[in-house]
């Protein structure tokens, strides 16, 4: 339960689903507030109830028009700075620009970072996300950043719904998410594996394929963990290396479905069982066009760190297996 009523729950229009949710796991209403645009393409906000001097959770997603949903999110961070809210915290399942932490080339731009200071700029005194790109940008903000992890729900997935997952392997299909499939495996018990991936000429338009570099795959449930899905062709390819060294069966599961890129027929016709995605994202089109998808809904983690963060308590339980322990 919360302690009083001075919270406040706002969204705009990338996931309303989502926050609806949220508030009702929390016992408290969506405070009534309009995102347009007008004709120009210019956003306008109106809140309508006072929030003077309350504690506000604005619920917006990095998805779909994600320079639109951004924009709406600083919009909306601003007008509540402005009406005296007490704290302002953004809740963003999914970071925008998350993929953009770092300086990989010449001239290229660090935009998680402008992120951060967008968001501080328009006045937000703290960030809730889930399943950060690089957990490097949290320390982009002067201000607290609670960085949430869906693999609690992961792991009870794949305890739940993935038959012989004692006979299985957790793989990574690239070096860099070796932590994350370790820490994964280790809390089940089970082995895991990398995939290399290399191009086959020098230039970066060749072709890539993938290999098996570390673990052995043969006869096995394979379980595929990835932090986002965009075009689909790292699973593409993945799915793929883990066919020709013959795994038994290919699940992939994946934190931020984004999907924008991808026609869903091709997940179809995929050597995959399953693609699981959380609902950080609205997948209710995509799952339209696919049998193989499925969300995990991760509403039950956002709902209890918006009570926790609320009452001054501490989220770190959210780490580990509170998602297990709570039946989730």
């Amino acid at each position: 339960m919360l302690h009083g009523n001075s919270v406040r729950i706002l969204t705009g229009n990338s996931h309303p689903e989502l926050a609806q949710v949220v508030a009702e796991r929390l016992n408290v209403l969506l405070t009534p507030c309009t995102v347009k645009k007008f004709s120009n393409g210019e956003i306008n906000v109106k809140i309508s109830e006072s929030i003077r001097d309350e504690d506000v959770f604005i619920i917006q997603s990095g998805c779909s028009d994600v320079n639109d949903n951004l924009m709406e999110l600083l919009i909306l961070i601003s007008a509540c700075k402005g009406a005296s809210a007490r704290r302002i915290t953004a809740v963003i399942p999914c970071y925008p620009y998350a993929r953009m932490d770092k300086k990989d080339r010449s001239r290229a731009p660090i935009t998680a970072k402008l992120v951060a200071n967008m968001l501080a700029v328009a006045g937000c005194d703290h960030v809730i996300t889930m399943d950060l790109h690089a957990n490097q940008i949290q320390g982009f903000f002067d201000f607290p950043v609670d960085n949430l992890y869906s693999e609690p729900l992961m792991i009870a997935y794949i305890k739940r719904n993935i038959p012989d997952w004692k006979n299985g392997i957790i793989v990574s299909p690239d070096a860099g998410g070796a932590k994350r499939v370790t820490a994964i495996a280790d809390k089940l018990g089970i082995e895991f594996a990398l995939i290399h991936r290399q191009r086959t000429g020098r230039s970066e338009d060749a072709p890539e394929r993938m290999e098996v570099l570390v673990g052995d795959v043969r006869d096995k449930v394979t379980i595929l963990v990835d932090d986002m899905i965009d075009s689909g062709n790292t699973l593409s390819l993945a799915a793929k290396s883990l066919q020709d060294n013959g795994a038994k069966k290919i699940y992939a599961i994946v934190s931020h479905g984004l999907l924008s890129e991808l026609n869903m027929s091709k997940i179809e016709e995929l050597p995959i069982e399953q693609l699981v995605v959380t609902n950080t994202i609205p997948q209710k089109h995509h799952q339209e066009g696919c049998s193989k998808l499925v969300t995990i809904d991760v509403s039950p983690t956002i709902a209890e760190s918006i009570r926790r963060t609320h009452n001054g308590e501490s989220i770190s339980l959210l780490f580990g297996d509170w998602a297990h322990v709570n039946g989730y």
